[in-house]
């Protein structure tokens, strides 16, 4: 299995493109899900079958990135899930730190999918005075004060923006200024940051407007019958 190809192309000249990126994900957890059934090996046509894409739509994927399968065999699934990983950075762990510990931030404490995939939440952050020193989930609670002490000490490069839009902006000034160098923003609102951080905004309203755009342009024979009402 060749991975040998530029490990850093999506920096380079010809980036890769974002929609490829987030398939590499949804191979990932099929990949993953393959193992946890005790499958051993997987094709293009499988991989593919089971998430909606074609056989060649896989292997375009993957060959931005090398060559992973084997003739007469398909993809080893235990020695691809290594090498999406290696390409996602997942190969290591990341801790992370949450900004804002209202309902949306408590929630996210409590979802145990970021640490099967590597990223360990090891400390919150907010500035409601009663919730100083307490934990939630096993995460223990800061005052926003010792943000930037927390980000030095812990050497913490990423952080998951949980704040209100109107704060949004602000906070994230003082993470990258801290140290930070790569933001997952769930804020209803466009970050302005330097060319060298990353931002990931997430924006469930976006989301379903998507998912209305879907469903209202969907070709006509795919609409649902409407019963006539005499």
């Amino acid at each position: 299995m060749n991975t040998n190809k530029d490990k850093n192309r999506s920096a380079g000249e010809n980036p890769v493109p974002k929609a490829v990126v987030s398939r590499l994900s949804l191979y990932l957890r099929e990949l993953q899900r393959l193992v946890r059934d005790e499958k051993e090996t997987t094709s293009s046509t499988q991989l593919g079958k089971m998430l909606g894409f074609t056989d060649a739509q896989v292997r375009k994927d993957l060959a931005y990135f090398g060559q992973f399968g084997y003739p007469g065999v398909g993809y080893r699934c235990s020695e691809l899930i290594d090498a999406i990983k290696q390409i996602m950075g997942t190969n290591r762990s990341w801790p992370v730190l949450l900004v804002g510990v209202g309902n949306l931030g408590r929630a996210l404490l409590g979802h145990k999918g970021f640490s099967l995939q590597g990223f360990h939440v090891v400390a919150a952050i907010d500035n409601d005075p009663t919730m100083a020193n307490s934990k939630i989930d096993n995460v223990q609670i800061e005052p926003f004060s010792e943000l930037e002490s927390l980000i030095t000490e812990s050497d913490l490069k990423m952080a998951i923006l949980a704040v209100p839009a109107a704060a949004a902006q602000q906070v994230a000034e003082q993470l990258v200024d801290a140290g930070i160098q790569g933001i997952l923003n769930f804020a209803p609102v466009t970050l302005k940051m330097p060319e060298e951080i990353t931002v990931i905004g997430v924006d469930l309203a976006i989301e379903l407007e998507q998912l209305s755009f879907a469903m209202t342009n969907r070709p006509d024979d795919l609409l649902p019958s409407q019963a006539s009402v005499d």
